[in-house]
């Protein structure tokens, strides 16, 4: 099992973008392409430290998406926020989050994110925004 845990904002993706010239053609927005260079960086540097190797085999694996509290609150609300008892009901989805951070993982931690099997995932509010990742290859 390996667990990881990247200071980085988590940035839903978004829907892509089409460019008609100089040939028609699909990307994505600039600040989900600079999110996804950014994590893949962070994730290619924490194996490097971690001495693991890409995983190719199936697995499980267990996201954490931390998203900053919004500055706009009461006092009261950020409070109740920060210990739990408020969840992040509001856009964006989880399942833009898990695309965004998945694509972002090829590559770095796993082979394709074809490999996953099964997964857990969550989104919380946190003082310090963050995505904790943990890894285990099964089977």
């Amino acid at each position: 099992m390996a667990i990881f845990s990247f200071d980085i904002e988590p940035l839903a993706q978004a829907r892509p973008r089409i460019a008609p010239r100089p040939y028609p053609h699909i990307y994505d927005p600039n600040n989900v392409k600079k999110y996804k260079e950014e994590l893949h960086s962070l994730a290619v540097q924490k194996m490097k430290e971690s001495g693991l190797k890409l995983f190719d085999g199936a697995l499980f694996i267990k996201i954490s998406f931390y998203r900053p509290i919004q500055k706009s609150v009461s006092k009261k609300e950020h409070a109740r926020r920060s210990i739990g008892h408020v969840l992040p009901v509001k856009k964006p989805d989880l399942d833009n989050y898990i695309k965004s951070t998945l694509d972002a993982l090829n590559g770095a931690i796993w082979t394709d994110d074809a490999i996953i099997v099964d997964m857990f995932t969550r989104k919380r509010y946190s003082e310090q925004p963050r995505i904790d990742v943990e890894v285990l290859e099964i089977g």
